[in-house]
């Protein structure tokens, strides 16, 4: 005799195997199982609510029943027919109360063929608003849409607090086109928590999945992804976007503050992390105050280890929820171009982390990553590697890119860790790697990647600005893509930065055997276009912080970082100084306590903040000082080789018309009088600064403000100035 489940089975027109696969949630086409049927003048409904003591089907429009569903399998599944062309809502009886809502698989598909298609060829540029969770009306019908990439997977469901995390409920269904998954699930609001719970191609259940595309998550420990708010956020700074382009240029002065959001303050009402508008409030003024004309910020990306700094990031289309939603970022960048103040952001293509809820074999195969681990994996940061060979992960990057610029109108990316994306032996020994299909070790995949990336941004998004990090000698990092090179419009110059924190840790009496290390980054600095930095990354992991490096006692120390931030300001480059540095902070950066902001209570280092403050102003007030940082006839030595007194002396001159700067930096405790220096005008040369001032904590020696030239030759010149050099100092004096 035949069981009675097999029976009613077949009366609904299923047999018990897709009975069973919708039971244990493997079906991998639900919408050919669920929703509504139609037979002529009657529609077929099924429905799989787990756990419910019976379902209805009752008219959207009065609510009146339209039929009570039979009990298909006691696991849930209810079936039954109604009117046809009557549009219905399931009321579910629970235990504990009853639900009325639209059925989810009432509704047609989603996507667009257009939307599919540009996904599938990675050149979807609005991934952000076509992947993801997105509150939207379907047919009269406010919810949530959802879709996710994941062409591997056996099955993939939604889950979340509406379904109570239960990976049966929620089936979705695949778009062969793509690979793409996608449900409309009614009735949910933004804030609403999600994951992905995926089968892999061989039917196992993986660890549930955050959303990669998630435009909102939770705060860190937790791990959804939130429903973000459709709402759009209301710029007020059409006039900065309009003008940045001049802003940013490369005559343009750009000095860029570099901070880490979670400790630079901590947050007012005692929670872990200030939120945004707590940095709007206080970060933004402070940085004003001080003249820098952009924030860089280390990345805000999501990412669930802080103790990465953000380096190890998840959710590439979505601001970390530590410092509050993206609104609250949203606010910040406003608030910051009202101020006058560019956006930079950290940005992370080089690799991502391995945590078992991220991009980590996503769909249960190597689906961002590389499968062979020489190159899909780094053992210096244990991360995994994008595939950047495929077009699909090139895609997502370069729509993350410009998520970032196009939705927050951030002004400029910094890409990190490029170095490690353009080598395929970067950091591995023989036989850890392999080669290109030309045997080197070049990743051409990732420099296609970076020449695409920088191409389409400066297309779409003109007067941002991408800065490489990238410490090798490729060529042409900010070359054009074009002309062959990878489309930068800056390179951070890690030489510089070794060179010269190398001669400023030695003790004065040895400098001069290291002359060198001051004057050898003016042999290449017109290779590229050039950001010099200071950055996070030399006051962590043991190297002392930026005052502790300079030699000496107290005094000595704080006069040595004068002289050379003075220089650092000076040279042809754009600047960047991590936060902290500006106030002489003693300790080495710790991202779980904010900077020491009682040691201002110390008149040195009020002094060493107020050079930053006086350097930034006279950086911007000076053409010569910014104009020509990529034009070689903007800067000439004057004195190069004074190895034996540790003396420095160089012109700066603007681009066209202008007077130049000479700025002369003595880099030892000796005072040197009479020091004779040639310059091109005769006149008066005014001190422009002196990092020796007594507002700067200095012993505030000098040259009385100014000194006029004489009529004695020197350095090839029929005048020169016969100069005080105070010890470890360095003077800017202009042609009055």
């Amino acid at each position: 005799m035949r069981p009675e489940r097999e029976i009613r089975a077949e009366s609904v027109g299923l047999d018990l195997g897709a009975v069973a696969a919708i039971m244990e949630g493997r079906h991998g086409d639900p919408f050919a199982v669920l929703g509504p049927f139609p037979t002529g003048d009657r529609v077929l409904l099924r429905t799989f609510q787990p756990g419910a003591r019976a379902v209805e089907a009752v008219a959207r429009e009065d609510g009146r029943v339209l039929a009570e569903l039979d009990v298909v399998d006691e696991g849930g599944l209810f079936a039954g027919e109604i009117p046809a062309d009557t549009p219905y809502l399931l009321r579910i009886h629970w235990q504990g109360g009853v639900q009325e809502t639209e059925d989810p698989y009432a509704f047609g598909l989603l996507l667009g063929e257009l939307d599919l298609h540009l996904i599938a060829e990675g050149r979807h540029r609005e991934l952000g608003q076509c992947l993801g969770a997105h509150v939207v009306t379907v047919d009269g019908v406010r919810g949530v849409r959802f879709a996710v990439w994941a062409p591997n997977a056996w099955r993939c469901s939604v889950v979340g607090d509406f379904n109570t995390w239960d990976g049966r409920r929620h089936l979705m269904r695949r778009r062969q086109e793509a690979g793409v998954w996608e449900l409309f699930v009614p009735r949910l609001e933004p804030g609403a928590r999600y994951k992905y719970e995926l089968l892999g191609p061989h039917g196992n259940v993986l660890p549930q999945k955050a959303d990669p595309v998630a435009r909102a998550s939770e705060a860190a420990p937790s791990t959804a992804s939130l429903v973000s708010d459709p709402e759009p956020f209301i710029w007020t700074d059409d006039e900065w976007m309009a003008d940045r382009g001049r802003r940013q240029a490369l005559d343009a002065p750009i000095s860029i503050y570099e901070v880490h959001a979670g400790s630079w303050i901590s947050s007012p009402e005692g929670h872990r992390y200030p939120t945004w508008h707590d940095l709007a409030e206080r970060l933004v003024p402070y940085v004003r105050q001080l003249g820098f004309t952009h924030i860089e910020l280390l990345p805000i990306a999501e990412h669930p280890f802080g103790g990465s700094w953000g380096y190890q990031p998840l959710g590439q289309f979505a601001p970390t929820g530590r410092y509050g939603g993206a609104e609250g970022f949203a606010h910040f960048v406003d608030r910051c171009h009202a101020a006058g103040i560019g956006v930079i952001v950290d940005w992370v293509p080089a690799h991502f982390p391995t945590d078992s809820h991220g991009l980590a074999r996503f769909d249960g195969t190597a689906l961002y990553e590389h499968e062979d681990p020489r190159e899909g994996f780094h053992k210096d940061w244990n991360t995994l590697i994008y595939n950047l060979g495929r077009r699909e992960v090139s895609g997502f990057l370069i729509a993350s890119a410009l998520e970032w610029l196009e939705r927050y109108h951030v002004d400029g990316l910094r890409v990190d860790a490029v170095a490690s994306m353009l080598y395929r032996n970067y950091s591995r020994a023989e036989g850890e790697w392999i080669p290109n299909v030309y045997g080197g070790a070049e990743n051409l995949e990732s420099v296609e990647f970076l020449r695409h990336l920088n191409g389409i941004i400066r297309e779409r998004c003109p007067g941002t600005i991408m800065v490489a990090e990238e410490s090798t000698a490729w060529p042409g990092v900010s070359a054009p893509p074009e002309e062959g090179g990878l489309g930068f419009h800056y390179k951070w110059n890690m030489g510089w930065m070794h060179d010269t924190l190398h001669y400023m840790e030695q003790d004065p009496v040895y400098r001069s055997y290291n002359h060198h290390a001051m004057t050898f980054g003016m042999v290449y600095a017109y290779s590229e276009k050039f950001v010099l930095p200071i950055s996070h990354d030399e006051v962590v992991h043991g190297k002392g912080s930026l005052l502790n490096k300079m030699t000496g006692d107290e005094w000595l120390k704080c006069a040595n970082l004068r002289a050379y931030l003075s220089f650092m300001w000076t040279h042809p480059g754009k600047k960047l100084l991590f936060m902290g540095c500006e106030i002489g902070q003693w300790a080495e950066w710790n991202h779980d306590r904010t900077i020491d902001w009682h040691l201002l209570d110390n008149p040195r280092h009020r002094g060493l903040q107020r050079i930053v403050r006086d350097l930034n102003r006279l950086y911007v007030a000076e053409p010569g000082l910014h104009s020509s940082d990529t034009d070689p006839g903007g800067f000439e030595w004057v004195v190069g080789d004074d190895a034996a007194n540790s003396v420095f002396a160089f012109l700066r001159k603007p681009v066209g018309e202008g007077a130049p700067l000479l700025v002369v930096c003595n880099m030892t405790p000796v005072p040197r009088h009479h020091y004779r220096i040639g310059v091109p005008h005769g006149g008066y040369w005014r001190e422009a600064l002196n990092s020796d001032a007594e507002i700067y904590g200095g012993s505030n020696m000098g040259n009385g403000g100014g000194v006029d030239a004489d009529g004695v030759g020197s350095h090839g010149w029929d005048q020169s100035l016969s100069l005080t050099l105070p010890p470890l100092s360095t003077i800017v004096l202009r042609p009055a």
